[in-house]
């Protein structure tokens, strides 16, 4: 069965005849076949009806027409005039629609040496083989034959109803198809050469090398990083209503919001609003916005910072600022809950409500923030790892209650998603982290939302082993950590992709003197801005450091672990937290022996 994305159950086609094509697309095309429906192609937004992708094929382009015998007028090479509500229309002949859609990809492929050939008479070509056509779903072969149509358009570079029918052979399915091409292809493409087709053809499924940076259009770099394409089906296919996504640390859930925000932020009219249980993650999304020209469209912010901001925007009055942090945060919550009761704070202003972090939301948060998403829309995304939740219950006693989303107002039955890859770590980190956090990781069965506990599973990226340094005191801990860090500088690695992640803010700040006296430009979460141009390592705290991510993480403290999954289980979530943040290097020193 080929991959046709979006989903086909999320797909909103034009046509009876485009949905019986992506039907038999998917049924009688391999699972190697990938398809593309009414996706945005290239830098200039262009929207041909399927794009059909195979490492052994090469890349077809189809434009599908619902016409019948009576609809067509007449026709030349270049445009048709056809029946209308509106009476005779002329229209631009379908296949060559295909071939200027065609024609558009080939230009932006062909710019990248990897996807050319290097020299001889086919020098800068693309080096798989492309070509374009045309499907009538409501046209037989012989109407096609004595409308004297293969005078306009090649007969090859068409597919017919009776050619498509649920009961056609997939082998002569394909056929049909492939005979489109004007040449065979006898190599296949790599895996990252077929990235490469997607990054060229799909900017949205760019992954930036790092976190709050945007590629620029051109050109490709030597490494490109891609959605997978469950990321990608997921991210395009989520449709309306209300959705969950489980997903292990490192699995791209956050990437998935980001492109969900930046899609629904063309469509909606009322503002789309994202948020987080972290600040430090909320302002990184916000640059990302930012960065995008979406931030009038795209509001984030971190929960309690959006409660603050209701209770101004409609006078309610914030609570008496009294140093009790938890008890301010919680009445603030409480004031946002009753003055949404009293209709004084207004519900259904946004269109749509993305939560990351769901995971550390209390149930009256959820229910909340459900009211504020408009009915017409009814758009809710929330993400979810229960193996990262590292707050407690409002009395600090440790993990939280389990409840259903259902309880809370969140309609997920049937559409929860779950991805179980970690992407973001070697295979060696991951390992090690899954070791060391064992006891938060077993899996468990589906609870009445129907969402499991998971174990990560490895992509399988290679890398060198975490390390392990124990140091004789503090001051010898601070001194190590200062000169790995600028060894890795003096080695090429940016500044930006390095942070210290801390046990404690007072630990952090502590060390952060230290570290600028060594040389090293150190700056807390707090003060990080996370723009493109600022680059100092990141110094952060465990509670604070989820949805981040950074090529070499430091850990100071090593010497309060007492042995894998000997860890209460708080703290091996936090620390779990801490080392999958880690996506090249993960470095531990501690005090004592080892």
């Amino acid at each position: 069965m080929a991959v046709l994305i979006p989903a086909i159950g999320s797909c909103t086609f034009d046509s009876g005849g485009e949905r019986r094509l992506a039907e038999r697309l998917e049924a009688k095309l391999e699972g190697d076949y990938l398809c593309w429906y009414n996706v945005a192609l290239g830098p200039a937004a262009l929207h041909p009806d399927f794009i059909v992708f195979h490492p052994r094929r090469g890349l077809l382009v189809l434009e599908v027409k619902d016409w019948r015998k009576s609809t067509i007028i007449g026709a030349d090479r270049k445009h048709f005039s056809i029946h209308t509500d509106r009476g005779p229309v002329a229209v631009e002949s379908p296949v060559e629609q295909a071939r200027h859609y065609t024609h558009a990809a080939v230009e932006v492929l062909q710019r990248d040496p990897q996807l050319t050939f290097a020299g001889g008479p086919d020098a800068g070509r693309l080096c798989f083989p492309y070509s374009h056509g045309v499907v009538f779903p409501n046209l037989t072969r012989r109407q096609f034959d004595e409308g004297n149509l293969g005078e306009v358009i090649p007969p090859q570079r068409v597919i017919c109803q009776d050619e498509m029918l649920e009961t056609v052979e997939p082998g002569a399915f394909q056929q049909h198809l492939w005979g489109m091409f004007p040449r065979k292809f006898n190599g296949a493409l790599t895996l990252p050469q077929i990235d490469r087709v997607r990054w060229h053809l799909f900017p949205e499924v760019r992954i930036p090398q790092r976190q709050g940076e945007l590629f620029a259009a051109e050109p490709a770099p030597d490494l490109v990083r891609v959605m997978d394409l469950q990321q990608e089906q997921l991210a395009r296919s989520l449709g309306e209503g209300h959705r969950v996504i489980h997903g292990v640390a490192g699995s791209g859930k956050t990437l998935i919001l980001g492109y969900r925000a930046e899609h629904l932020a063309q469509m909606c009219a009322k503002p789309i609003l994202v948020l987080c249980y972290n600040d430090s993650l909320a302002r990184r999304i916000d640059a990302t916005m930012r960065a995008k020209g979406l931030r009038e469209k795209v509001h984030t912010h971190n929960f309690h910072q959006w409660c603050r901001a209701q209770l101004v925007a409609f006078n309610v009055g914030l609570p008496e600022n009294n140093d009790d942090k938890p008890a301010f945060f919680a009445e603030m919550v409480e004031r946002v809950i009753r003055a949404v009761e009293r209709g004084q704070i207004p519900a259904a202003q946004y269109d749509a409500i993305l939560i990351d972090e769901g995971h550390d939301f209390r149930p009256d948060w959820l229910k909340l923030v459900v009211q504020m998403v408009d009915p017409r829309t009814n758009s809710l995304l929330v993400l979810y790892d229960d193996a990262q939740s590292i707050y407690g219950d409002a009395e600090g006693s440790g993990r939280r209650k389990k409840f259903s989303f259902k309880s809370v107002g969140i309609q997920a039955a049937g559409r929860t998603t779950i991805l179980k890859i970690n992407y973001r770590n070697t295979d060696a980190i991951l390992r090690f982290a899954r070791d060391v956090a064992q006891s938060i990781l077993k899996p468990a069965d589906a609870d009445e939302d129907g969402v499991p506990l998971l174990e990560p599973q490895s992509a399988g990226r290679a890398g060198n082993e975490p390390q392990i340094v124990n140091l004789p005191n503090r001051g010898e801990e601070t001194s190590f950590i200062a000169k790995r860090l600028k060894d890795a500088h003096r080695a090429g690695m940016p500044w930006r992709d390095m942070a210290v992640i801390f046990r404690s803010n007072q630990d952090l700040q502590q060390r952060e003197q230290s570290l600028l006296r060594w040389g090293v430009p150190a700056i807390s979460f707090r003060k990080a801005t996370y723009a493109r141009n600022e680059d100092n390592v990141t110094l952060i705290t465990m509670h604070s450091c989820k949805g981040l991510e950074f090529p070499l993480v430091v850990i100071p403290g090593a010497d309060r672990i007492k042995g894998a999954g000997e860890l209460p289980e708080q703290e091996a979530r936090l620390l779990y937290v801490a080392m999958t943040r880690a996506t090249r290097e993960l470095v531990l020193c501690g005090v004592g022996e080892g």
